[in-house]
């Protein structure tokens, strides 16, 4: 935790000194890059933002001093964020017990203790997680979710950044039960850029993305990224299907699947972490994308998903475009949570009070 903020800032925020000490084009782009990703972490994360901070700045005004009656209230209002129950109930033992043991009475001498000890939860074993590639070889990621949550639109969109990474990139339609999923994945494939491999409504999901291995391994493709069905009104029968199309890309490429990524919509919240439990039962997820970030002002599912699932969250969606999709950096996402826009002395107040 030490200088946590301080390294935040110096890596994130100081747009002015990002040229004085360059070594080559490369850095430079490196940095212009990482500026353009913290200004969308900021921007995707200001409804959670908002809300989190007026909230938490309205319940300490209202009260004169610290006593039960008060944890009741940030207890309700953490978990009204999408906090995770459990990190709720640790977060505010702690903050008793750190409140007797200072002596403090004035609520506001709790609001750095609660964002701080948040940054801790989440931070604590926590890095940056790639996804995994094939550097040999094909790398195949096999996507899961509900429908509606964005997964058609995340494979998209991902494979818009390879393409701009240079990979030749191709899609696999595995998803032959919902009505009209094979034609926009389509859409996808020509915004993108990238070729579809797909058969007709209600064909068999395993031999397509068998046919989709098939032709990836002739064109030389890179990355392939197959869709799969979203029902989850059939466990048994989804279990099933997931086994058998794993099983054929193991056959295939047999340390793949590189990526299980399961797609969660950040605005149904508690909703979103039962889905994923039940996906964890029935596949191997490797990492989640998070849709509709920038949608929510409830932006403490990411903590829930880290405490509850024990699932990395590997990307995010934070906006409607199409290059929108961004790798999940922890520090970004923290950074960007709890920034103060326009409010430089708040924000050394804050780093002050994390550091020491």
């Amino acid at each position: 935790m030490s200088s946590f903020f301080d390294r935040l800032k110096n890596k994130f925020s100081k747009k002015e000194e990002l040229v004085e000490d360059l070594i080559s084009i490369e850095e430079y782009e490196e940095l212009v890059e990482s500026q353009l990703i913290t200004e969308k972490f900021k921007k995707g994360l200001k409804k959670s933002r908002d809300n989190f901070s007026n909230a938490l700045n309205n319940l300490i005004s209202s009260y004169r001093e610290i006593n039960e009656e008060f944890f009741d209230d940030l207890e309700e209002l953490l978990i009204q964020s999408d906090v995770s129950y459990n990190t709720v109930l640790d977060l505010v033992d702690y903050l008793k017990e750190e409140s007797q043991r200072k002596n403090l009475k004035d609520p506001s001498d709790l609001k750095d203790m609660i964002i701080e000890k948040l940054v801790e939860i989440y931070m604590e074993g926590t890095s940056k997680v790639d996804l995994n590639i094939n550097n040999d070889g094909l790398t195949i990621y096999l996507f899961v979710g509900v429908n509606g949550v964005g997964k058609t639109t995340s494979i998209g969109k991902l494979a818009y950044n390879f393409r701009q990474e240079g990979k030749k990139v191709m899609l696999a339609a595995g998803d032959t039960f919902r009505a009209g999923a094979i034609d926009q994945l389509a859409v996808w494939a020509k915004r993108s850029g990238v070729d579809i491999v797909k058969s007709h409504e209600g064909a068999d999901a395993a031999s397509v993305i068998f046919d989709a291995i098939q032709s990836a391994k002739a064109k030389g493709v890179d990355v392939l990224l197959c869709d799969t069905a979203g029902r989850l009104q059939n466990k048994n029968h989804l279990m099933k299907e997931l086994e058998k199309i794993v099983r054929i890309i193991k056959r295939e490429i047999p340390d793949a699947p590189h990526e299980v990524l399961l797609t969660i919509d950040a605005t149904t919240g508690q909703n979103g972490i039962l889905q994923a439990k039940t996906f964890k039962e029935v596949s191997d997820v490797t990492g989640v994308i998070l849709t509709k970030l920038d949608g929510t002002a409830k932006g403490g599912i990411v903590i829930a998903i880290k405490k509850e699932l024990d699932i990395p969250v590997k990307l995010v969606g934070l906006g409607e475009n199409i290059n929108d999709l961004e790798v999940f950096d922890p520090e970004q996402y923290i950074y960007g949570l709890f920034y103060t826009e326009n409010k430089d002395s708040e924000n050394d107040k804050l780093e002050e009070n994390i550091d020491n």
